[in-house]
């Protein structure tokens, strides 16, 4: 659900609780619709995340910080000259409008002390970040909008800042009781309860106003007209009793989830009974931690989904051409293993050279390869001679035969590329972070499938991007790796492991390299099965039961030359049959 006035204004007031006196550290742009400060506290300090992202705008701390592109952005520069060792003064919210403005204390280039202002308005498509100074005039916003943009509000440096045009609606925390229970009491129309809510007014979601109107009626639709007197009066008495605990602060955050399977569903300030039992609420411990469960896991997945596609659309194309090259091959290697034919006619031309005469169309000859001896009829080119045809036979067997030695080395390296096209697609599902998806770019750029956006001389002075492997412990406390793209299976495998570490991998499935790190010691069972666990979790089977996981010391593993990166071959190995569970897994993992 997108963020809505009330769940708004409860967080504004916790966030201006925990962050009022405290100075702006620092100030990064992890995207262009976001802005992360970093805020100095008299004990420790939090991160404040700004997003205004069209789907999902919305302000609160998070635990850890965002990636950051190499160069910030102009408008992440700009806040950084005007807002970085700024002391905050307040962070207020207007009554049920969905926007906050923070205030902060700071010196002008002079000197001089001044107050600048941080707009910060989560209106869905209309989100906006805004920096203005104490005149009101506007220094520069994340998204400048200009007169061809909208012609009712204009939002560019040197105009004057303007609060965005006011809803048709009325404001719950100024209507007094008396008139919200005429307006309620003189409501006729056949417009269903919760739609009359959303309707008249603002800054309500349309869960809350279906949880209002059930708690009222019993129902969320119920038409206005049809509602007894003895609801309406219900209906004034709940919403006065809404508004008294906004004003009171007695607002709640409460994660709403499907009670089958424990997803996500929405989160609003209240306890919500709309559902009945088919939805469980979950108190969380504060406003921002509940936006941040909500939206970060959901939000990250996305970022990377979207610095994903390209390198997706170019490896899927990659791989259909690959698939649609191997069916053509394999169709004529199936046609040149039919080239006996071509030898056995050029043979019984050669035998008959004395009956057939030049210019001939065809000739009858004895199949003397065939115990039974019938008479057969060969075509021939009257263009040629006898012996011309008998060569163009022998010419169109060797040629089958050859083609037959190419196209079969061809097919096996299509092959070997198909299953290499296939790994990196698995490498993109389990990245984590960008610098993953960084790691997997730099692979492709060097085999080919991408091509570098900067020049050569760039690319040599740029430094290799270092990504992490996943890590884990087993029970017993072994170290397990396991990678996450090609170049960090390489890297384990070949590089960081030594000889007597165990090795693991799906039998023939697409799926991380993994490291059992032994130090000298003789693994336990219980490290080798939850090695294996981990490696038929980080694989194209997970979610199956009895994964089939080959082990095996790492000096039995090689790679061959001229192989792509992650590609190995072992000889000496055993089998392990597992079934990943994914709390275990998460359970044994330490960063």
């Amino acid at each position: 659900m997108p963020l809505d006035a009330v769940c708004l204004l409860a967080t504004v007031r916790e966030l201006n609780a925990r962050m009022a006196g405290g100075r702006i550290d620092k100030i990064y742009q992890p995207e262009r619709d976001e802005i992360v400060l970093s805020v100095r506290l008299m004990r420790g300090g939090v991160k404040l995340l700004l997003s205004v992202g069209a789907g999902t705008p919305r302000m609160h701390f998070i635990e850890t910080g965002r990636e950051n592109p190499a160069a910030p952005p102009m408008f992440c520069m700009l806040l950084r000259k005007h807002l970085q060792g700024a002391k905050i003064v307040s962070v207020t919210s207007p009554d049920m409008e969905r926007m906050a403005i923070i205030t902060c204390d700071t010196v002008d280039e002079m000197g001089v002390p001044s107050q600048k202002y941080l707009a910060v308005e989560l209106m869905g498509k209309y989100s906006n970040i805004i920096l203005y100074d104490a005149e009101g005039r506007i220094l520069d916003a994340v998204k400048r909008i200009d007169g061809d943009t909208s012609g009712k509000r204009q939002v560019l440096p040197g105009l004057f800042y303007r609060m965005p045009p006011p809803q048709d609606k009325l404001n719950l925390m100024e209507v007094s009781q008396a008139g919200l229970a005429a307006a309620i009491h003189g409501a006729e129309e056949d417009t269903p309860l919760d739609r009359w809510l959303l309707n008249h007014f603002k800054g309500l979601s349309p869960l809350l106003c279906r949880e209002l109107a059930c708690r009222a009626c019993g129902e969320t639709a119920k038409p206005m007209c049809d509602l007894t007197a003895g609801e309406r009066g219900s209906l004034s008495d709940i919403l006065a009793d809404f508004v008294q605990m906004i004003e009171d602060n007695r607002m709640k955050p409460y994660l709403v989830t499907h009670a089958a399977d424990g997803t996500v569903f929405d989160y609003t300030v209240m306890p919500v009974t709309q559902y009945g039992d088919l939805m469980q609420n979950t108190q969380a411990e504060s406003f921002s931690q509940l936006l941040s469960d909500f939206y970060e896991k959901k939000s990250n997945i996305e970022r990377i989904r979207h610095h994903a596609a390209n390198m997706n659309h170019t490896i899927q194309n990659a791989r259909d051409r690959v698939r649609r090259k191997l069916a053509a091959q394999r169709k004529e290697l199936s046609s040149s293993q039919n080239r006996e034919k071509f030898k056995r006619r050029g043979d019984l031309i050669t035998a008959n050279l004395y009956q057939i005469e030049p210019g001939s169309r065809k000739v009858k000859v004895i199949d003397y390869f065939d115990p039974a001896c019938p008479e057969i009829e060969i075509n021939l080119d009257i263009r040629l001679s006898p012996q011309q045809n008998a060569q163009k036979q022998f010419k169109l067997y060797t040629k089958a035969k050859n083609a037959e030695e190419q196209l079969t080395k061809q097919i096996a390296q299509g092959e070997q590329e198909l299953l290499y096209l296939d790994s990196v697609l698995e490498a993109i599902t389990e990245a984590e972070n960008l610098t993953d998806l960084a790691q997997i770019q730099e692979e492709l750029i060097s085999t080919g499938y991408l091509s570098a956006k900067q020049d050569k001389k760039k690319r040599r002075r740029a430094k290799p991007v270092q990504g992490k492997p996943f890590h884990y412990r087993t029970t017993d406390g072994f170290d397990v790796f396991a990678g996450k793209n090609n170049t960090q299976n390489d890297l384990l495998t070949l590089k960081t492991a030594f000889k007597h570490d165990m090795w693991f991998h799906t039998q023939k499935i697409h799926g991380s390299h993994v490291i059992l790190v032994c130090d000298g010691r003789e693994p336990t069972n219980e490290a080798m099965t939850e090695a294996a666990e981990i490696a038929a979790w980080h694989s194209q089977a997970r979610g199956s039961s009895q994964i089939p996981v080959d082990y095996s010391e790492v000096r039995n593993i090689k790679k061959p030359n001229g192989a792509k990166p992650g590609m190995v071959i072992y000889h000496v190995y055993q089998t392990a049959f597992v079934t990943p569970e994914e709390k275990k897994i998460e359970k044994l993992r330490i960063e």
